[in-house]
């Protein structure tokens, strides 16, 4: 670079773009564009794709949202700073004061804030039913006029699934829109919007980086609303910054890959856990004794890489077994390529009481567990050295 006395400033950035087309994309880190023969008009016409103000669009951002998109199988999608942004402004943006809301009970904590604190705050009617329970959707839905419903593919830690066909037929009936959080699950093992969602949220700071070393969120439908998302994005500023939207694509290059291997082993290790006397039971859609095992294997048979015990021994003995393993690191978060393990009850769900707990359908002795990239015999024996380190402890 050098100085251009003349003008007073370096020299034009285009100097050094490539004639060439780059494999992967640039980061592209500047906030403002230079305008060319395209009026102000045009350019915020354009929206989507029209690049000229960082809070608005940037060309990275845009390149790591298009593989979530066909990987969702929507029309259109857009990038937040965060899983809670996505959500936030998703659904702030589909609702008014004076609105209804029908939502499913378990899900992620602050979505439930949300859901129970703030939107109420602003005139929004909330109520939530069991997300797996069908009955309920039908009544809630039926009672009055309804905005909007909203669950999750998959339920932090029970692993029921909201049988997003099914309930999307009785929210549209009811003239609602459904909006379905796919972090869990990944477009790996379901497209929400394939069975009838109308929008769909993910965290794509878990399974779609995968690498634990961003926070980004994803929002995904179809144009006319993914505009109106955008542009409470740009109002609110929760746009996602360059660099993170880099990592973002490039750990999307491997999604395939990683859930492949990812959800093959959290099958095996199911499969070998359920054996132990010392596991009251093994939580996983795949397994037979899944109480929505059907509805799993029509609506995802490509499984997930969540793993929920209940042990023996109560929450102590999860806990135990906790601090005893080695090739898992006990963290919150989930999706990267280490394996995570957690307890509820001093984690996700540590503010509910016991009893509200197990009503939720966390019993006593939950163990979750995020499946990574190790060897799965390894992760076994590990697993398995800590169940038997704390047999005493029961």
């Amino acid at each position: 670079m050098y100085a251009d006395h003349e003008h007073g400033r370096m020299t034009d950035a285009t100097a050094w773009t490539p004639r060439t087309t780059p494999l992967v994309p640039p980061v592209y880190h500047a906030v403002t564009y230079g305008l060319d023969d395209k009026s102000y008009e045009d350019i915020t016409a354009g929206g989507l794709t029209e690049t000229w103000y960082g809070r608005f669009s940037n060309p990275t951002v845009a390149a790591a949202a298009e593989p979530i998109r066909r990987l969702e199988g929507t029309p259109a999608g857009l990038l937040t700073a965060s899983g809670m942004a996505a959500i936030a402004t998703t659904l702030v943006t589909l609702l008014q004061a004076g609105d209804r809301v029908v939502a499913a009970r378990a899900v992620y904590g602050d979505t439930r804030d949300l859901l129970t604190r703030d939107l109420p705050a602003f005139g929004v009617a909330v109520d939530l039913v069991d997300g797996h329970d069908l009955d309920q959707w039908r009544e809630a839905l039926a009672d009055g006029p309804v905005a909007l419903a909203y669950g999750e593919t998959l339920a932090n830690p029970t692993l029921r699934l909201l049988d997003v066909a099914a309930v999307a037929g009785l929210a549209h009936a009811a003239g609602a829109r459904l909006v379905v959080d796919n972090t869990f699950a990944t477009p790996f093992a379901v497209r929400p919007y394939a069975l009838g969602a109308d929008v769909v949220v993910e965290s794509a700071t878990k399974f779609l980086s995968g690498h634990s070393d961003l926070i980004a969120g994803a929002v995904m439908s179809d144009v006319d609303t993914i505009r109106e998302v955008q542009r409470r994005v740009v109002t609110f500023g929760g746009c996602l910054d360059p660099a993170a939207a880099y990592l973002l694509w490039r750990g999307l290059q491997t999604f395939d890959v990683r859930l492949a291997r990812q959800t093959s082993s959290a099958a095996r290790l199911a499969e070998a856990l359920a054996a132990r006397d010392d596991v009251i039971r093994v939580v996983h859609p795949g397994r037979a004794d899944h109480p929505q095992h059907d509805l799993a294997a029509e609506m995802m048979p490509r499984g997930t890489a969540m793993l929920t015990l209940q042990l023996a021994g109560g929450d102590p003995r999860a806990l135990a077994v906790l601090r005893e393993l080695r090739l898992f690191t006990e963290a919150t978060s989930l999706g990267g390529v280490e394996s995570l393990a957690s307890t509820p009850f001093n984690s996700s769900h540590f503010s509910l009481s016991a009893a509200d707990r197990t009503a939720a359908g966390i019993g006593p002795g939950t163990l979750r567990l995020s499946v990574g990239l190790e060897d799965p015999n390894a992760l076994l024996a590990d697993l398995v050295a800590a169940l038997d380190a704390t047999t005493e402890d029961r």
